[in-house]
């Protein structure tokens, strides 16, 4: 799983018709304290996420069985919206 914060959208008139009504956002990899590293990626939204929200995504096969997107052609998926994050140092 990867912790990351939603930073943007991304709108694809011309997509795969299995991603049609798929919301596309895109969003950065934070460390547990919120800094962000690494790469953007765009993942499907499948829990009504919004800008700046912390989100978890999965990857690879691991999106595909995301809800809603059985067989669909997709390599991240926002699974779930974080309310904290606690870490004993």
């Amino acid at each position: 799983m990867i912790l990351a914060k939603v930073v943007g959208t991304v709108v694809a008139t011309r997509k795969d018709p299995r991603l049609v009504s798929s919301k596309l956002l895109v969003a950065r990899a934070v460390d547990p304290k919120g800094k962000a590293e690494g790469a953007y990626l765009v993942a499907v939204d499948t829990v009504d996420a919004g800008a700046g929200e912390t989100v978890l995504i999965v990857s690879g096969s691991s999106a595909r069985l995301a809800s809603g997107l059985k067989d669909c052609p997709v390599d991240a998926a926002i699974v779930g919206i974080v309310d904290t994050v606690d870490i004993s140092e």
